[in-house]
Formats: C-alpha cells, structure tokens, sequence
C-alpha cells in the first residue's frame, strides 16, 4: 500500500515540475511578444519624433510641399493610443495627446490647461523621465526637444494578462483540486463506515454464540479462573464490535477525567503486551475534564499502544503522559520503536497505508476520524527518529 503514496507523492512534484516548465515556456513567449510591441511602438515614437522636426523645420520654408506637410500631421494625428508629452530643453511642456485629464479641456481654449491638468502632466513627466521612454529631437531652428511616451494600453495589458491568467488558472486548479478532494473523501468515508458497520454486523453472531458456550463451559467443570479470563476476551470482542458500530453515527459524548480513560485502556493493555515491553503511565496531578466518547477514546490508544509495540517487535518501552495546556487536554505516546521516516509521516493516516505485511492501514484513519471529527481535537506525529522511536500527540479541547 506504501507505493501508493509513494506513486502519489511523486506523481505530485511531476505535475509540479510540468506545471512550473508550462507556466515558465508561458511568460517567456508573453515577454517576448511584450518586447516585440514595446520596439514596434518606440520606433512609432521614433517616426513621430521625426515627423515633428521635419515640421517644424519645414514651417519657416513657404516653398514647402502642401502635400508632405499634410503627410506629416498626419502622423501626427494617427497616434491615438500612446500617451506622449513634448518638451523643450528647458522642460516645458509644448504639448501632450492621449492622456486622461483630470479635468475636460474646453473645446475654446484647448491650449489653456486648468492648475489640475498642469499638475497631473507635470507628475507624469517626472515619472517619464525616470523611464527610457525618452526620444531627443534635435530641431534646427528651435534646439532640442524631448519626446517622452508611456506605454500603450495595449501594452500594459498585455504584461498584466499573463499574470492574470495564471491566476484563473490557479483558481481553477485549486476548485477541481477541492472538489475532487472532497468527493473522493466523502466516498472514503462512506466505504470506511460501511466496511465498520459490515464488520460489527459480522462479528454479533459469533460473539453471541461465544458468550452462550461460556455459561455451558462454567456449568460443565471448567476451571473457573480459565472461564473468567476467557469471559473477559468475549467481552472485549463484543466492546470492539460496539465500537465499529459506532463509527459513521454520532458517538454520545459525557464529561470525563481523561486521566481515568487512560488508565483504563492501559491497564487493558498492560495483560495482554510482551512482559519485554515496559508500559508506563505519567498521568496529570489534575483531573482533566473533556467532553468524549470513551471507548472510542480507548480504542484510540489501544490502537496507538499496539502499534507501538508492533514498532518495537517484541522489546521496548512505552511511556504515556497526559498534561493539560491552555484550552486542552495532551495525551503523548512515546514508543522507543523503529520510528517513522519523515517523507511517510504525512502517509500515516492516509486510509490504506501500512507498513505491516499483514494489516489493512485503517487503525490510524479511523484514530484520526475519531479524535479530530468526533472530539474536535487533533492527532498528529510529534517527533520521529529512525531506530529511536516516535512520539504520538493527541489534543482534546478542555471543557470550560
């Protein structure tokens, strides 16, 4: 089942690597087009540039072409999409087309500026100049001038529009991602809760049939101590098949001391553990009232004890300490097991996973539904290290 998530994991960072090559070869071919119009504009800056001297230069000249001066204003007049400003050496501003004013101009006095229009193209200027978007026009008659342009709004659309896209692309990504999430975990929970449901069901008659040979067996002779320790492992398997019931249906919840809880379900395990294994408890001094389910709770820490012994093959020890914290309960469960590598740490609960040949990988699934969904707390890995052991923390909101 490990290579599942193995598959999975690695199947995640080549979508990644793919996705990261698309979107790099994506943004590289924008920049390119960004690149390829902002050159074709400068040299329509460049002509428009040229165009002014050529009128100006030519104006004094009374033999000049009607024909060419039209051509030339014309070039003028057809730039209606980039935003220019003309100066003269001193910085004066002689003229400006395609800019959005504060204010309308007056079709009367379209030459006369009001103080806001003044000020707002007097800021663009300045925020030109700090551009290369700057073209000198060296006019014979009058000295230089000074072309400066912003970019079209075609231009400036095109370097958001790649940056947008991928940012729907994102969105999109992340709602698929979402939905399909949530549909394959609503289908786990379904298959998780039928298959408890089914084993509980399967278990009843066996059990009951167990628990009527048990009164036959005490009325036959059998040693009573036998029939005793005999009655208890019944009892046990009814109390398990109790509980696979009561996954998938709302637990009912009372206020205990966790404390209690926990030495109940040690004491359990205490008997029925290597003698090898060393089982300690460090409970808190003070009681830890929290509002939950009991036997989901031990069934709980059966299931993290028994996997620690499993962790530990035969020889060991095991150490659970609850404390209490701000606003909940702490239950830790230090084993001196094999420990858990940590690219499987985030695997472990997944349902399925299992590093055991023999097992289902449900025993941690079911744990994590139970603490998290059930109780409202969390179940987590604390701290692993290879051949040192691993620390399980489980959180339980305190009542208030």
């Amino acid at each position: 089942m490990s290579n599942i998530y193995d598959i999975r994991r690695y199947g995640i960072i080549g979508f990644l690597v793919m996705s990261i090559v698309v979107v790099a070869l994506f943004l590289f071919y924008s920049d390119s087009l960004v690149r390829d119009l902002s050159a074709q504009e400068r040299s329509r800056m460049q002509i428009w540039a040229d165009a002014t001297r050529e009128i100006v230069d030519t104006s004094v000249d009374e033999d000049t072409d009607p024909a060419l001066m039209n051509f030339l204003l014309s070039i003028i007049e057809d730039n209606t999409n980039i935003p220019v400003l003309l100066t003269d050496a001193d910085g004066n501003i002689l003229m400006h087309r395609n800019f959005r004013l504060p204010e309308e101009i007056d079709s009367l006095a379209p030459f006369e500026l009001s103080e806001s229009n003044k000020t707002f193209l007097q800021k663009k200027l300045e925020t030109l100049r700090e551009t290369p978007n700057c073209i000198e026009i060296d006019i014979q008659t009058e000295g230089k001038q000074y072309l400066y342009y912003e970019d079209s709004r075609l231009l400036k659309s095109l370097n958001l529009y790649p940056y947008i896209q991928i940012l729907v692309l994102l969105a999109f990504i992340l709602i698929v991602y979402y939905a399909v999430s949530s549909t394959k975990q609503a289908e786990q929970n379904k298959v998780w809760v039928g298959l408890s449901k089914e084993t509980a069901h399967q278990l009843g008659t066996p059990i009951s049939s167990l628990m009527a040979w048990m009164e036959l067996l005490e009325g036959m002779g059998v040693d009573k101590d036998i029939v005793k320790e005999m009655d208890k492992d019944v009892r046990r398997l009814s109390t398990i098949a109790s509980r696979f019931s009561k996954i998938g249906s709302i637990p009912s919840m009372e206020v205990e001391d966790l404390n209690t809880v926990i030495r109940r379900s040690t004491d359990y395990m205490s008997t029925r553990i290597s003698p090898r294994i060393s089982l300690t408890v460090d409970c808190c001094p003070q009681p830890l009232e929290v509002r939950l389910s009991a036997p989901l709770t031990e069934w709980v820490m059966e299931n993290l004890i028994k996997n620690a012994v499993d962790a530990m093959e035969g020889d060991g020890s095991i150490v659970v300490k609850t404390c209490r914290e701000t606003d909940h309960a702490e239950i830790d469960i230090t084993d001196t097991g094999k420990g858990i590598s940590r690219k499987n740490q985030k695997n472990i609960f997944s349902p399925g996973y299992t590093t055991k040949k023999r097992g289902w990988g449900l025993g941690l699934t079911l744990a994590k539904r139970i603490i998290e969904e059930y109780h409202g707390g969390r179940i987590y890995v604390k701290n692993s290290e290879i051949d040192r052991g691993t620390t399980f923390t489980i959180e339980i909101p305190l009542c208030k």
